[in-house]
């Protein structure tokens, strides 16, 4: 038991440290024209499908507490809808700012978890996974998305420059640009990584 929490605890520091890279670094994402691809789930992804359920939770909460972190201390134009403790334009983050930051990333894990289970059930390991990956993803996008624009709607549309009779298409657009290319790179690496990873641990 020692043994098996000993290489648990190992694995999750190793995705910890990863996570907490791509966090801090540019390596954690990548322009490519107008698209910008983020990786920072992709570690809760596989944490959660390989580890379980309290690991996959615990990363998407870090993930949550990074967001909020890095939006207080290098603010963008929208670090309002992701940071309670700054003004960006006049517009105050608050409590739903933190919701946006953490609640879509803790459910990273919780839907990595369920999803693969089913699937599973019902496919082969590696179909389950890329598409436990690719539909994890999306939610996520959908998700994030989907809150700025309950809680942000209005100043968000304002920072970006767009009408807010226009916000929901331009979100569209984005789940279909970004969020796609997102869904294929996860798509490709986390059925890559958690099948060797799931084999070291038999």
């Amino acid at each position: 038991m020692k043994t098996k929490n000993l290489k648990d605890f190992t694995l999750f520091s190793l995705f910890l440290a990863i996570e907490l890279v791509l966090q801090l670094t540019p390596l954690g994402f990548l322009k490519v024209g107008v698209i910008s691809i983020t990786f920072l789930h992709i570690p809760v992804i596989i944490v959660s499908i390989v580890m379980g359920l309290r690991y996959g939770v615990l990363l998407g909460g870090v993930f949550g507490l990074c967001s909020i972190v890095n939006n207080t201390m290098a603010p963008g134009i929208t670090s309002f809808c992701f940071s309670p403790f700054v003004s960006v334009g006049g517009v105050d983050g608050n409590f739903s700012s933190i919701i946006i930051a953490m609640v879509p990333r803790i459910f990273i894990g919780v839907s990595a978890y369920y999803l693969y289970r089913f699937f599973k059930s019902k496919w082969k390991q590696t179909t389950a996974l890329t598409i436990t990956a690719v539909v994890t993803t999306i939610i996520h996008t959908i998700f994030v998305l989907g809150l700025i624009y309950v809680f942000f709607k209005v100043p968000y549309a304002n920072a970006k420059n767009v009408a807010v009779e226009q916000l929901a298409y331009v979100l569209l657009g984005v789940v279909a640009s970004n969020g796609i290319v997102e869904a294929i790179v996860s798509g490709i690496v986390v059925p890559t990584v958690s099948n060797i990873l799931i084999k070291l641990k038999r």
